[in-house]
């Protein structure tokens, strides 16, 4: 059975104007998301800034997280490292926390072979003693796991899928292929690509989008699910200038602000990533206005 189906939030991490996480409104966030129907959350991924994120903040919000959420939904946490041993140790810290599993981005910086990406998995699997996402993401890690590769980590024990956002479609499905015949999780990590990866088998997608339009990716990916695509065509299409608005600069600059546009105040990002520039503002007040999520 697989982890979750449907749409999971890559959460931002809220800081508060002390410049510390801010618990009141990431139990606000918690409860916005469950509410829209997200089917599993993912603190710390790359969308969670955890490169700027203290170990101690690191254990208090995942355990407040798992706290809040009462098993209603599962909680992945980032454990991504591109020291080995230091992936492992996450792992392992975030099963103690209580997360449902944990999502892995490929070490990055450090370039490894293929045979370095399915060994740093064996080792992270063997750590972590809840079940593994590997995470595809070139165009932030300069590492690509090829979809070859994917067959590979399929054969580890404690490695169940992958989220893939290479922005790829041929790789995509070239992936998709790999998991259909391997039974390995499959995740999209595209809001663009959704109604594709879908089609093409994807269980869901780890979705930077739902954090400010929940009701609207659980719908999307519901329609696909039931195998509605015409109407999930039409939607994808309805939140294309959305989506796109929300990777006008890197992400999660736009994404926080587009949280902060609907209420929840999730504060401004950690340097070196700044606050949203204010034509960039404008075009996201513009594409969210289209959708009605704000006024």
């Amino acid at each position: 059975m697989a982890l979750f189906n449907g749409i999971g939030a890559a959460m931002v991490t809220p800081f508060g104007k002390d410049g510390g996480i801010d618990y009141a409104v990431l139990e606000q966030y918690v409860e916005h998301l469950i509410s829209g129907g997200v089917s599993a959350l993912f603190p710390f991924g790359t969308t969670g800034e955890p490169a700027t994120v203290l170990p101690e903040e690191y254990d208090k919000a995942v355990a407040f997280i798992v706290d809040r959420v009462k098993g209603r939904v599962p909680v992945i946490a980032g454990a991504g490292s591109n020291s080995t041993a230091k992936a492992c140790e996450l792992a392992a810290k975030a099963k103690g926390l209580g997360a449902s599993a944990v999502l892995v981005v490929t070490p990055y910086y450090n370039k490894c072979t293929q045979n370095g990406i399915v060994e740093h998995y064996k080792a992270v699997a063997a750590a972590a003693k809840v079940p593994v996402i590997a995470y595809n993401v070139p165009t932030r890690t300069c590492v690509n796991i090829a979809p070859a590769t994917i067959a590979r980590l399929a054969a580890i024990d404690g490695v169940t899928g992958i989220k893939e956002a290479s922005g790829d479609i041929d790789q995509f499905q070239d992936a998709a292929k790999v998991c259909a015949e391997t039974g390995f999780e499959l995740y999209c990590g595209d809001d663009s690509l959704t109604t594709i990866a879908m089609a093409l088998g994807a269980n869901g997608t780890i979705s930077v989008a739902a954090n400010p339009a929940p009701s609207h990716m659980s719908k999307l990916c519901k329609l696909c699910a039931d195998g509605d695509f015409a109407a999930a065509r039409a939607l994808q299409f309805k939140m294309s200038d959305f989506i796109h608005s929300l990777f006008c600069e890197v992400n999660p600059i736009p994404v926080k602000k587009a949280m902060q546009l609907i209420g929840i105040d999730v504060g401004a990002p950690r340097l070196p990533l700044t606050e949203l520039e204010a034509p960039h503002v404008e075009l996201l007040r513009s594409t969210m206005r289209g959708l009605d999520l704000i006024k």
